[in-house]
This record gives structure tokens, sequence and C-alpha cells, in this order.
């Protein structure tokens, strides 16, 4: 077989040039690292499909029951547009804690009262609570777009909004404790919502400075895969998460507005997850979905309704 000339001296025809085989262990690195993103993406949204699917189809009513299904009419008159409640209820239209009715019912030498169902006060007022959270989280959703579309240095201080939310959720998301209601703070952190209510507050904020630190580059590049995996994590947990309602149809209805938000956040999560693994030129396009998905968000928390 010939050999051919080169400025080096002769090179075997069967084998490759140094420089050439160089150049493609350059050219195979990204790719190897598309497919590895990609397949990482893929395999992520496929296990929250499969939990999602396990979980949506063990729900009530069965397919061969009549009693408790949702008509048409019902699903529209709670998905449809209306202006978002801003304004609490009055305290006097709440229900009194558990705290409260349990002293209520000693006093009177009566048996503890039973769980009682919710009054129009408690409905419009998680209606209030859920419509501000929208805002803060629509707000979140238009400074990370106006930030990946316009390079604003300005809006990368969109993790404040979480700052905000978990603020609006310590004060004001339990009317009955403190610092709205008769009880004190001890006093209603007894009760294992009002708890678990103050203690997500605290990691919103202990989130929201992590985020903070990454969006300004003060963290390590390790660090920005936390927001990724919390938001792919908490849409597939919010996914298979369930309401143990007595009315069947108030538990479906509850879980309309659920699916779609977890849904959102899965995408957010696997969009902002391939922003970071891919090559910038190539992840441009994915940094357009995940602030997207938190507007997308924002809406449905403005439009949640409980009747």
């Amino acid at each position: 077989m010939p050999t051919l000339k080169s400025p080096s001296g002769l090179l075997s025809s069967p084998s490759l040039p140094p420089i050439a085989t160089a150049a493609t262990s350059r050219r195979r690195g990204p790719a190897n690292l598309r497919l590895r993103s990609l397949l990482e993406a893929e395999i992520g949204i496929g296990i929250t499909a499969i939990l999602a699917a396990a979980s949506l189809t063990s729900q009530p009513p069965a397919m061969d029951l009549t009693a408790g299904r949702v008509t048409a009419q019902e699903i529209y008159q709670r998905v449809r547009p209306a202006w978002p409640r801003l304004g609490s209820p009055e305290l006097s239209e709440v229900s009194a804690s558990t705290l409260q009715a349990d002293e209520q019912a000693q006093r009177a030498g009566l048996p503890l009262p039973p769980a009682h169902a919710n009054t129009l006060g408690d409905i419009g007022w998680s209606e209030y609570n859920h419509h501000w959270a929208g805002v803060f989280v629509l707000l979140m959703g238009l400074m990370g777009m106006w930030a990946q579309m316009r390079g604003s240095r300005r809006m990368r201080y969109w993790p404040l909004m979480l700052i905000g939310l978990a603020a609006f959720i310590f004060l004001r998301a339990d009317p009955e404790g403190w610092p709205l209601g008769p009880d004190s703070f001890w006093e209603s952190i007894q009760e294992g919502e009002v708890m678990q209510h103050k203690a997500f507050a605290v990691l919103i904020v202990l989130f929201a400075i992590f985020e903070l630190r990454v969006q300004l580059g003060k963290a390590s590049t390790r660090a920005a895969y936390v927001f990724p995996s919390v938001c792919a994590l908490g849409g597939a947990i919010l996914l298979t998460h369930s309401h143990a309602l007595n009315n069947i149809k108030e538990q479906l209805l509850a879980e309309l507005s659920h699916a779609p938000i977890a849904i959102a956040a899965v995408m957010a999560g696997w969009s902002r997850w391939l922003q970071l693994r891919l090559p910038p030129h190539e992840g441009k396009f994915v940094s357009r979905i995940w602030p997207v998905c938190f507007v997308a968000i924002g809406a449905i928390l403005l439009n949640y309704r409980e009747a």
C-alpha cells in the first residue's frame, strides 16, 4: 500500500494522523456530554411519570363507581378564570383553632369535638394564601425570564421573591395562631400543620439565600444543581401526593390544580438541569423554559379555588 508524504515525514495510510485523532476526541466530548445530559433528564422525567401513573390511577372514584364523579360543569366552575382574592377574610369568620375548641369543650364539660369541616371563612383564607403565593411565584418567574432574555444583572436577584413568600407564609398562613390569632407562638406550633408552615418558611429563606449566591457566582459549580434537583423532586412528590378528604369530588377537584403545578415544576427542574449541563450555545433554548414554568405556576396559583 502506498504511503503519504507529510511535512513531518512518512505516515502510513491505514492509521489516522495524530492531529486528526485529537480533533475526533474533542468532537466526541461534547457529543457524549450532550447524550448523557439528555439521558439524565429523560430518566428523571420517566421515573416521575411512573410515580404519577401509580398515584393517579389509585385515586377515587374507581372506574366502576358512579357516585362521586365530577361533571364537566363542576370542573369548569373550579378552573374558570376569576379575579384573585388578595384580601383576607375577617378573623371572626375563620374557625377556632383545635386548641381553642378543646379548651372551650373542657370548660363546658363536653367531650373533645371532632374535626370540623371548613367554613366559608376557612376556604377564603386558604384561597387568599394561595393567591398571594402565586403573586410571589409569578414575579419570580418574570424576573428570571427577563434575566435570561435580556441578561439583566438586577434580575439575577429573583431568589429574593422566595424570601417574600417565606415571610408571608410565616406571618399570614395560619390565622388562628401568632401573630394574628389568640394562640401564642408556642401554642400554635403544637398543631402539625402550623408547625409545617413555620418550618417550611425557614427552609425557603435558607434556600433563597443559597440560590442567590449561585446566581451571583459566589457558590461552587455543583451548588447550582441544588435548585433544579429541588424543583424536580418537589414536582414529583406533589404528583404522588393525595388529599384524604371525605368528599371524593373535592379530593379530585383539588388534584386538578396540583397536577399542572407539579408538571410545571418537573419541567422547570429538568430544563434548568439541562441548561447547566449542556454547552452555553446548546443550553440557551432550555434556559428559557424554566422561567416560563414558574410564570405558569404563579398563574395557576392565582386562579386557585376551593369552592
